[in-house]
């Protein structure tokens, strides 16, 4: 506690010190914060990478100074700018005397710089600019974390990430990457001849799916309105409407709770295709992952957790299948919710209050004994209808579905379906799902338009979702969901 509060008094202490320089310059004419631009010709990473195209040239850069080491009448610094670093040297002879001396006296690490100057290499080979201009751009009145300890707290990384990206080159890094990805994601889709969409954010029903919106109002229209769990029904609108290859790549809110994989705002991409099955979908997964990680990485085989996540090569099992896999109890010998429901109490399975039939209990059993194994990428196929109100029947089972998801590092990546299109069946399934949220308590209409859509007759379609995050995630080897979102949902602190 003690140490804590001495800390906060030296904080204090060094703001007041460069308010104080701020005031001073400021009355000298230098306000800093007048400054509207400033002409940079090169970044950093140009300069070292292309030394000799740049050795002897003049140019001019900008960045936020990182050092300082002052000798006498020469002094070296480095500044950082959106590349990563580049060295500056600075002397009393070339920028002037009063350039200097305010340099010693009134600059502070994590002020914003103007360097023009020479490119040269010092004697220990490092790319430098000889500095004949400087001047401040901004003066930083906050002093930045200790440059050995920097911005360690992980609570404090998330809630100043704007602090944990100047002071950690690995951190702008993965956001680097993370634009990279979507970027690539979008270019494959593009080619694929796929037409992005926006969809609305605000709904102004509370839909049965399980998953729990945010709850806002509209004051003009006197109207309580929800933020969106998914963008498919909409999608599925369009591709009603005529479009055979839609996709939308946006924000999804969920108001539900927090851990490594979970964010209640995050970003999902959302594609449909019409004429198509849910196996052509995992062959488009196939190809869109790899095109991703070969593009981003350089390489199908990835650091995950500790673990080499092999992209090349991915297993598909039934859930069936895997169940029997992973636990020895065959569902296929099941022939009741009863038997099924005995199977669960000798196995130790828990149920949700009312999710205790034979296909809710062979999901159960899946996340019990399976999810968490299938570390290498793993298409889990055909899902019990219960759980599946959006998917197609299989013609041969219809008390299963066509509709996969897919894992990697036991964590689930993406779910998919070939789509349902019957508007009766489709009725049915969305009124239980709705009976049984307001069962539970909770409010749940159902989509009435969408419905209405749907019996103007929607073609045999595949539907794909998938967390950019996660995938964001695996790419670049981050274990929590909160170091790929730049600025994750955090408790406000008082």
């Amino acid at each position: 506690m003690e140490e804590n509060l001495n800390a906060q008094e030296e904080l204090a202490e060094q703001a007041r010190i460069r308010r104080e320089k701020l005031a001073k310059i400021t009355a000298e004419g230098n306000n800093p914060y007048l400054k509207t631009k400033y002409a940079v010709t090169a970044h950093s990473a140009e300069v070292k990478d292309n030394f000799e195209a740049f050795e002897g040239k003049e140019i001019s850069v900008a960045g936020r100074l990182m050092s300082r080491r002052i000798m006498g009448k020469a002094s070296f610094s480095h500044i950082a700018d959106k590349d990563g670093g580049l060295q500056i040297y600075i002397t009393r002879q070339d920028v002037g005397e009063d350039t200097y001396t305010a340099y010693k006296k009134d600059y502070d690490i994590g002020d914003i710089v103007g360097v023009k100057g020479t490119v040269f290499k010092t004697q220990t080979g490092e790319v430098t600019v000889h500095a004949t201009h400087l001047e401040m751009l901004t003066k930083s009145l906050l002093p930045l974390p200790e440059k050995h300890n920097g911005l360690v707290n992980v609570d404090m990384k998330y809630r100043l990430r704007h602090i944990d990206l100047i002071m950690n080159s690995d951190v702008r890094e993965t956001f680097n990457r993370r634009a990279k990805i979507i970027g690539e994601i979008r270019a494959y889709l593009n080619e694929k001849g796929f037409l992005e969409a926006d969809t609305p954010i605000l709904l102004p029903i509370e839909i049965g799916a399980d998953a729990r919106p945010f709850k806002t109002h509209h004051n003009a229209l006197d109207l309580d309105m929800y933020l969106r769990i998914e963008t498919e029904l909409y999608l599925k609108r369009l591709i009603v409407g005529g479009f055979e290859k839609v996709y939308e790549l946006g924000r999804i809110f969920r108001n539900e709770g927090m851990d490594s994989s979970h964010n209640p705002e995050f970003s999902t991409v959302e594609v449909y295709q019409a004429y198509v099955d849910y196996f052509e979908v995992m062959d488009f997964v196939e190809e869109l992952y790899k095109r991703v990680a070969l593009k981003t990485c350089g390489s199908l085989k990835v650091p995950f957790r500790g673990t080499e996540i092999d992209l090349s090569k991915w297993e598909r099992l039934t859930m069936t299948e895997a169940v029997k896999k992973y636990s020895g109890v065959d569902f296929t010998k099941v022939k009741t919710d009863e038997e099924a429901q005995k199977l669960a109490a000798e196995k130790g399975v828990a149920l949700e209050k009312g999710k205790d039939s034979k296909g809710h209990i062979l999901a159960a059993f899946f996340d019990e004994f399976v999810e968490d194994k299938l570390i290498q990428p793993t298409f889990i196929y055909d899902y019990p209808v219960e759980i599946s109100p959006l998917a197609k029947r299989k013609p041969e089972d219809p008390t299963m579905t066509e509709r996969f998801e897919y894992f990697i590092s036991g964590m689930e990546m993406g779910n998919a379906f070939s789509e349902l299109n019957d508007p009766i069946d489709q009725r049915e399934r969305m009124t239980k799902q709705a009976e049984k949220k307001r069962a539970l308590g909770m409010n749940a209409e159902v989509d009435e338009d969408f419905l209405n859509a749907l019996e103007y007759g929607m073609p045999p379609t595949g539907g794909l979702g998938f967390g950019v995050d996660r995938l964001v995630m695996l790419l670049t080897n981050s274990d929590s969901i909160r170091d790929v979102l730049l600025f994750p949902t955090m408790k406000p602190k008082k």
